[in-house]
């Protein structure tokens, strides 16, 4: 009876909501303890337009210095997941973001999951996350370009998982997110209180209904909004070393002294180690967005707030383990996004505002190599291409980076 219990727990359990902690993510806990590890690097970077949308193109070279850490601790009851980066990018040139010129920027995050399972039935999660950079990490679902300077971005999700029987279960939480961009009308504080029924359909396979309630407060001129979902869906484990999860319904978004929307809702991720050296990932959501919706319209001319930004997100990435020595990673991320039912918002109240769209394409490639056991060294290359309907928002970049870091 007991394995049955431990296959019930694992099969309701394993796998969680890919928005959890970035859209990779498909819940699975890591199954090796590591004990603490210290790594110092640098790298330095060639960027020919390192100020992408503001006056004209510039190039630059900088050199980004970091320290970090990791931390892996498993008990039969409880894992501990930490892991910190803490670094700065230095540019021998200083962008200059519309008469704002520095030239050091910060570029670290950190984060801690914590897992606790109080007995077979019962357990608790705890996924924390939070960055300052200058540089977007679209995996998190919120970035869709370039920003002007600096931003601070932090993510909570904690939550509660019983098993009622040995095929059902559920899990209920709530998660916390905000974004700071430094007072550009799309900073954002909101909170998503959310519940899973969990049913186990058969050893590999997992079939989930949600609900989920959700506000964002908005600064500046952006307005508040508040959003529901209603998603079925299925988690597969396709083989031991393949995971998918799956959630598809719809979304009902009301923003305050705006228009209320209903859109298809749809989230994807997927995890595979093809080979014992090949290993990828992929994800994709659709929605409509509350980050961003602030835009100025020279065409007016005035700031405009979109009540409804719908936005396609795709990306893949993966590594090629060529040698114990030599590995080739790379990845691409895609992200549509389409913004109508405009407000003008502070020029006379009715003035049409047309529909906008803009799309965002990063690619990277690169290769790291093991010089010693301790010592790894870095090349990389990547490409952003914007195609937009707003002023200066179309533009392509070119990256080049080759660094060295030591882990002890």
């Amino acid at each position: 009876m007991k394995s049955k219990f431990s296959l019930g727990l694992f099969g309701l359990f394993s796998v969680v909501s890919a928005s959890a902690q970035g859209l990779y993510y498909v819940g699975d806990e890591t199954k090796e303890a590591s004990p603490l590890k210290w790594v110092v690097g640098a790298s330095v970077t060639y960027d020919d337009n390192v100020n992408p949308g503001v006056g004209d193109k510039e190039d630059s070279t900088g050199i980004t210095p970091f320290v970090g850490l990791s931390l892996v601790s498993i008990t039969p009851q409880t894992t501990w997941d930490v892991y910190a980066r803490l670094g700065l990018i230095y540019y021998f040139d200083s962008p200059d973001y519309g008469g704002d010129s520095e030239d050091v920027y910060s570029q670290s995050r950190v984060g801690a999951n914590f897992t606790h399972n109080f007995n077979e039935r019962l357990r608790f999660a705890s996924r924390n996350f939070a960055a300052y950079e200058l540089e977007p990490d679209y995996s998190y679902g919120y970035a869709s370009g370039r920003q002007q300077g600096e931003y601070f971005y932090w993510s909570t999700d904690n939550s509660v998982g019983y098993r009622w029987t040995e095929r059902f279960g559920t899990y209920t939480g709530l998660r916390l997110t905000g974004a700071d961009y430094d007072g550009r009308n799309n900073d954002r504080v909101g909170w998503e209180a959310y519940n899973q029924l969990r049913y186990q359909l058969g050893p590999q396979t997992v079939l989930t209904a949600d609900y989920r309630y959700g506000q964002t407060y908005g600064d500046g001129q952006s307005s508040d909004s508040t959003d529901q979902y209603l998603l079925g869906g299925v988690e597969q484990r396709f083989s031991p070393n393949t995971i998918g999860i799956l959630r598809a319904g719809a979304q009902f978004r009301d923003v305050d002294d705006g228009d209320s929307n209903t859109s298809p809702y749809l989230e994807l991720a997927l995890n595979s180690r093809v080979t014992q050296q090949f290993t990828v990932k992929a994800f994709t959501r659709y929605g409509i967005e509350s980050y961003d919706t602030v835009r100025f319209d020279s065409s007016i001319p005035d700031s405009v707030e979109y009540d409804s930004r719908s936005t396609w997100r795709l990306g893949i990435s993966s590594s090629y383990v060529v040698s114990p020595t030599f590995t080739i990673f790379s990845g691409v991320d895609y992200i549509p996004a389409t913004f109508e039912d405009g407000r003008v918002l502070n020029a006379v109240a009715g003035t049409p505002v047309a529909d906008r769209d803009e799309d965002t394409l990063n690619a990277y490639i690169g290769l790291s190599v093991k010089l010693t056991d301790y010592l790894t060294g870095t090349a990389s290359y990547n490409y952003t291409k914007s195609d937009s309907d707003f002023d200066n928002n179309t533009y392509n970049r070119n990256r080049v980076s080759v660094g060295v870091s030591a882990e002890f």
